[in-house]
């Protein structure tokens, strides 16, 4: 197989939505950086939401993972979803995301009474080879046959992770 048409992980996000900043939100930081031992990003709202959060509040918080933390922690969040995603998770570039409906459901994690039971979202960013230039400066596109779609990307994770598609 060409090196360039081979598929890699470029990053997982994970994301932690806690609607308002608080107590709660301290928790699921706190949480986020025990998992991955990682720096914590607070998310904050972009504009006004129909729910009358004002903009620039923080709502939640979220981690990027790269290289081979991302995958290990790919695996133990596929084991939390029980190994099975839905076809609809992937979107036309091949990028995929899933929940994790319970932090303890993820393997080694056990429960902690001071933080609770949080959620969180995991999204799964995909590239080739090559896809450095299009985050250049100077920018130019990628080939329409170098984009990644969601069919290869499905086949891809079946094969790689032995996930199950619904």
């Amino acid at each position: 197989m060409n090196a360039m048409r081979e598929i890699k992980i470029f990053k997982v996000t994970l994301n932690i939505g806690c609607g308002e900043a608080g107590e709660k939100l301290d928790k699921a930081k706190r949480l986020l950086e025990t998992l991955t031992g990682k720096t914590v990003v607070l998310t904050r709202t972009d504009k006004r939401t129909t729910f009358g959060s004002p903009k620039g509040k923080t709502i939640g918080c979220k981690v990027t993972l790269r290289g081979d933390d991302a995958v290990k922690f790919l695996k133990r969040a596929f084991e939390a979803a029980e190994m099975k995603i839905s076809q609809k998770s992937f979107d036309k570039q091949g990028n995929f995301s899933f929940g994790v409906k319970e932090h303890i459901d993820l393997p080694g994690v056990k429960y902690e009474p001071d933080i609770g039971i949080y959620g969180m979202d995991v999204c799964v960013t995909l590239e080739r080879r090559g896809y450095a230039v299009a985050r250049k400066k100077i920018s130019s596109k990628i080939g329409a046959n170098h984009v990644i779609t969601a069919d290869e990307a499905r086949e891809w994770l079946v094969k790689t992770f032995g996930v199950s598609l619904e």
